[in-house]
């Protein structure tokens, strides 16, 4: 892979946005590494239980790569959307493992909606988010007027968009748009990664409520009380369970291993 670097630390699969010269801009070779590094993430034989995903040197992403995309032409941008961004937007949001987002730095476009796909979204101090679209002429994308109004509020949403202006780290995180904030990249990714390993060392159950938080969005109470029902019902199946019941009658640690 070109543009994308994966490691497995231990039960933490690291992907890294690799583009560093153009700020991790996404350009055709990095949609197709990313396909390719998100099957091996998923392939069950790597042993990943958690995703942290982050950016090469000093941005994390910022949006597409114009020149590379050629998303400049009047025609044909919102079909490259639908074959290359949006297979990989929803099978983020479909893993079965929670993913954990490192922004250190901009987190641009596009960009900002591979943050946001975050379950719990780290940002350093210096980092910002921007809805750089209305810029270049081109409306918001990514799933960002579906995730944004959720996150923050109709208004400030709308305002994002409208006015393309520089989200600083602090006030996302003042807004709730950012879990965790971090003073520099070190102390960022020495953070994230801890939460990624607590949650790699969690149990198969952190799946099922992944599922059950994306699905409220849409469903009724009813239709979300049905689907606690059924998650419940499966995660009462698992090794996971039995272990956790185990250790909390004998006043232990539980040792979950994703079963």
């Amino acid at each position: 892979m070109e543009r994308m670097s994966l490691d497995f630390d231990g039960k933490v699969a690291v992907l890294k946005f690799n583009h560093p010269e153009v700020l991790n801009a996404v350009g055709a070779q990095m949609l197709a590494d990313f396909q390719e590094a998100f099957s091996q993430v998923k392939d069950p034989a790597n042993g990943a239980r958690c995703l942290l995903l982050t950016g090469e040197g000093r941005a994390f992403c910022a949006g597409a790569n114009l020149q590379d995309e050629g998303r400049n032409e009047r025609s044909g941008a919102g079909d490259g959307l639908r074959s290359g961004y949006h297979p990989l937007l929803l099978g983020l949001r479909d893993l079965d493992i929670p993913i954990v987002t490192a922004v250190n730095g901009p987190a641009a476009g596009v960009g900002m909606s591979f943050a946001l796909i975050g379950d719990i979204v780290c940002a350093q101090q210096g980092a910002y988010f921007l809805q750089a679209f209305a810029r270049i002429g081109l409306v918001p994308d990514g799933g960002s007027t579906f995730m944004l109004p959720r996150l923050i509020g109709w208004g400030r949403a709308v305002e994002l968009s409208l006015l393309a202006e520089r989200l600083p780290a602090e006030k996302a995180h003042e807004w709730g748009m950012v879990n965790r904030l971090f003073e520099d990249n070190d102390a960022l990714m020495e953070g994230a990664s801890a939460l990624a390993h607590q949650l790699a060392d969690g149990p198969r159950s952190l799946g099922m409520i992944r599922h059950a938080y994306w699905n409220t969005w849409h469903n009724s109470y009813e239709q979300q009380l049905d689907l606690e029902a059924r998650l419940q019902n499966q995660a009462g199946m698992t090794a996971d369970f039995q272990e956790g019941v185990s250790a909390f009658l004998e006043k232990r640690t539980a040792n979950f291993k994703g079963e």
